[in-house]
């Protein structure tokens, strides 16, 4: 169905989106619950303007167990002033508020994966909601979008921001200007496994420059990788034209995801046991870990070997692991 097909969004936003200034407030997504019959899902926003410019739209908690977004982006809605603005900034802290308030992945309403659930339905789940009034209302008035990321609870990174291939030259050559820009350690030309439904795809099928990261994970963030996000959210702001002041150049590391080559996958459950560290270099054939059975002693590990050269960029978290999981990702450093 297209967009013009479809009822209007049932969220509405609490302040003026067109207005100058500072304003804080929220999105109000009727949620109609047992302990609440008239309730909403409210969802804190900020957006801080002044005068003409270009429009940046700034996403923490896409997953809600990911921190580094929302300690940047909470602290740049209180600190940033209009007088440090030319245009706009729309700051969304924590996009998917509930999984946000639960520490999980997913949405504890209606088990939605926000970030798989682009671009929504009004008159669907409220994830699909949340989804589609952001597609909707959100994204047109946006000239750059920032989605930040970490692993999570069940993935460790090295932290890079990223761009993806895309099918015109100009647009993937503006987002990997806008990475670059963002400076974090590594920056990553991306490949997604299943990029259906996701915000990413969203934004670039509207033409928008659009950057996204993946900074630490394990459920938390460390003093590093906050700084990270500090420093990026600011320096992309900067770069964009949307906020005064000088893009501090830091070094940063181009790695490329070049095929389905990258990942490993575990086939049986067990105790994992890597023999490589994040960062560290490895060779086609080497074992990144073990995953040992757990059931009885005395059974071998199963060894998951790279399958390709390049470092270890990316890895399962905790320390049982499920069949099917991602265990690791290995990139090559291409610049």
């Amino acid at each position: 169905m297209a967009h013009a097909d479809l009822p209007p969004s049932p969220v509405v936003p609490t302040i003026d989106l067109q207005a100058d200034g500072v304003q804080h407030g929220h999105l109000r997504l009727p949620y109609s619950r047992d302990d609440s019959a008239w309730g909403s899902v409210m969802i804190p926003i900020c957006a801080i303007a002044n005068g003409e410019g270009p429009t940046a739209l700034l996403v923490g908690a896409n997953h809600g167990d990911e921190y580094e977004g929302p300690i940047a982006l909470y602290e740049l809605a209180r600190t940033l002033r209009p007088e440090d603005v030319t245009g706009r900034v729309i700051v969304l802290p924590a996009l998917n508020f509930p999984a946000f308030e639960a520490g999980t992945r997913t949405s504890p309403i209606d088990k939605g994966n926000l970030n798989r659930s682009f671009p929504g339905r009004p008159d669907g789940t409220p994830t699909q909601k949340i989804a589609d009034y952001v597609t909707r209302a959100l994204v047109p008035l946006a000239d750059i979008v920032l989605d930040v990321h970490s692993g999570g609870r069940t993935l460790d990174f090295v932290p890079f921001a990223a761009a993806h291939r895309l099918p015109d030259a100009r647009q993937e050559a503006a987002c990997k200007a806008a990475v670059e820009a963002f400076g974090a350690p590594y920056s990553m030309t991306m490949l997604e496994i299943d990029a259906v439904g996701m915000l990413d795809t969203t934004v670039e099928e509207m033409g928008k420059t659009f950057v996204t990261t993946e900074i630490g994970g394990g459920g938390t963030a460390s003093a590093r990788t906050a700084a990270i996000a500090r420093q990026g959210v600011r320096d992309l702001l900067v770069h964009a034209g949307v906020m005064r002041g000088t893009v501090e150049r830091r070094e940063t590391r181009w790695l490329d995801m070049p095929s389905g080559d990258c990942f490993a996958f575990a086939e049986e459950g067990g105790l994992i046991a890597f023999r490589v560290d994040l960062g560290e270099p490895v060779r086609a054939g080497d074992v990144i870990c073990e995953i040992a059975p757990i059931g009885r002693t005395g059974a071998a590990p199963r060894p998951t070997r790279a399958a390709m050269d390049g470092i270890l960029a990316a890895r399962h978290f905790p320390g049982l692991v499920k069949p099917g999981d991602c265990v690791a990702v290995v990139a090559q450093i291409v610049g």
